[in-house]
């Protein structure tokens, strides 16, 4: 089905092309059906050439960042899913500002920034995603989030033109941005950060650091807080009061040690995550009349039934 198309981005040098590429590779929760096509794009120039390809065979598209608040369900995505490559992987400091691809770490941005004096960014020392995905995300951490420190993104849109937005066009919410009602693909984000206390900096980073590991199951496959918090109230605790922790289902359960976790303890399908999730859901609303929403992303097919 998708051989012409496969074979158009290869001539176009786009960078690497695979088909069937198994999706649990790319997510922190190890879980996730294939890729019909996976292409990993070396630059711009090339990633525009793949949006042109796929416009022209009407063959829909994905971007995926480093998967670490993502379920792919377990029939795998349709179409060509894009992973930005190490053309996007880089940093640039200048002055008070950071200038970072859509493919750099954003814990290491985190403790470059920290190491460079400045201050901002210390919340996001234990995000494990890219500063693609945190944009388009608004990621946040310890009453911090992306809106409070972006100044500008570059923005790649479907029809293969580059805008520059702002703070304010990225329309930025609670775990939200205008990126997910308006395709666009984050090329390059910079950050307006403040010149602070190195050791104070340190002093915060490594403070929270201690929190996580007291009191989140950062040894085993997952993919953050898995709903939001409900205004006023934690999804975790609502959950745990509920009686949940160590629920299981599969391989899939609720973290003894934080109750808005889903961990994977082997081989958790999505399907075994979805139930879960709609236990949760359906227990915390009986219980409490609360209603939680997933944070995660949720893409995807569900497997074939046999």
């Amino acid at each position: 089905m998708y051989e012409e198309v496969v074979r158009e981005l290869q001539e176009a040098d786009v960078g690497r092309v695979a088909l069937g590429e198994p999706l649990s590779l790319y997510t922190t929760w190890k879980i996730g059906g294939p890729a019909d096509v996976w292409v990993e794009p070396k630059d711009v120039a090339a990633l525009q050439r793949v949006l042109a390809i796929v416009r022209a065979h009407g063959v829909p598209w994905t971007v995926i960042g480093r998967g670490s608040n993502l379920l792919v369900r377990d029939g795998g995505i349709r179409g060509v899913v894009l992973k930005l490559d190490k053309g996007f992987d880089y940093a640039h400091f200048e002055g008070d500002r950071v200038r970072a691809g859509a493919a750099f770490s954003v814990i290491r941005l985190a403790v470059l920034a920290g190491k460079e004096g400045l201050t901002g960014l210390e919340f996001a020392g234990g995000i494990p995603g890219s500063v693609g995905g945190a944009v388009y995300m608004n990621a946040g951490a310890h009453g911090s989030d992306i809106s409070r420190v972006l100044k500008e993104a570059t923005v790649l849109f479907p029809d293969g033109t580059l805008r520059t937005l702002t703070n304010r066009d990225l329309a930025f919410r609670y775990r939200t941005s205008r990126l997910q009602e308006e395709p666009g693909i984050v090329l390059e984000a910079t950050f307006q950060l403040a010149h602070g206390d190195r050791k104070e900096i340190a002093r915060v980073m490594a403070e929270y650091k201690d929190r996580r590991r007291r009191t989140q199951p950062l040894q085993q496959p997952c993919a953050g807080s898995v709903f939001r918090n409900p205004p006023g109230d934690h999804a975790g605790r609502l959950i745990e009061a509920a009686g949940l922790k160590g629920y299981r289902i599969g391989d899939a359960q609720i973290s003894p040690i934080h109750a808005n976790f889903i961990v994977n303890l082997g081989q958790a399908t999505a399907r075994d995550v979805l139930a879960l999730i709609a236990h949760a859901q359906e227990t915390v609303a009986k219980r409490f009349g609360v209603a939680l929403e997933p944070e995660v992303l949720i893409i995807g097919e569900p497997a074939p039934r046999v």
